[in-house]
């Protein structure tokens, strides 16, 4: 008998799946330094290049220059990821889009309200990139999860498992149409200095409630499915 062939119960009460069996069904993350290693990584070339070269170019030359040197960085990058390893990452294209968004509405005209309007039309895009796939069999949120934290889902497809990561992706569409509502709102009701410090405020409260949630969210679908989150289990050496 393999490892991966059902014992009996020592009391006689018939097969019970082994332990590769019951491994198999589990979702897996990479073991703590890795993880820390794999998130770091997509959160420095989608988030931290970006705006380095937007902090170094604005000190060197102005606001525009920053966004221009913040969007060919991220462009760059992008392009370095398709060639080197044949795809592109989602948080990078996401990332991409909302910059190019948002330079695309600075560098057309010095208006200040036009300079504003970036903040809210870069929510709604970001709303409409996670609402369209939603629904089907590749929700973002799942794609986001694989990329950035190396997320395994088990072998065996799990509809109640995909159900949620659906759902999860339309909460998230729903997170940034709420931050584009708000931030439309305050664009005309508030003074620039104040509308600028309740961007930051409001993102950063609706991001962390929203990413609490879908953790509970998460937590909760996985007791009711059954399935476990463990971290990876060490490679075997060769010949072991």
């Amino acid at each position: 008998m393999t490892g991966a062939t059902a014992r009996e119960n020592d009391d006689g009460a018939g097969p019970v799946p082994a332990a590769s069996d019951r491994m198999a069904g589990d979702l897996e993350v990479p073991r703590p330094l890795r993880l820390i290693l794999t998130a770091g990584w997509n959160l420095t070339e989608s988030v931290g290049l970006p705006v380095a070269a937007y902090a170094v170019a604005a000190w060197a030359d102005g606001r525009d220059a920053g966004m221009v040197a913040g969007l060919v960085a991220i462009w760059v990058t992008a392009v370095i990821r398709k060639v080197v390893t044949g795809s592109v990452p989602s948080l990078l294209t996401i990332t991409a889009i909302e910059l190019t968004v948002q330079a695309a509405v600075v560098l057309a005209t010095g208006d200040l309200w036009l300079f504003l309007l970036q903040f809210p039309l870069a929510n709604l895009a970001m709303c409409v990139l996670f609402a369209r796939t939603a629904g089907g069999s590749d929700p973002l949120v799942a794609r986001l999860a694989a990329e950035v934290v190396a997320l395994r889902q088990p072998a065996t497809h799990h509809p109640g498992l995909h159900r949620f990561f659906q759902r999860a992706t339309w909460l998230w569409a729903g997170v940034f149409l709420l931050l584009t509502v708000a931030l439309a709102v305050l664009m005309v009701t508030e003074p620039v200095n104040v509308f600028l410090l309740l961007t930051t405020a409001v993102t950063v409260a609706l991001v962390i409630a929203g990413a609490g949630a879908s953790v509970l969210w998460f937590r909760s679908v996985l007791r009711t499915l059954g399935l476990r989150l463990r971290f990876a289990q060490p490679e075997a050496e060769p010949g072991s």
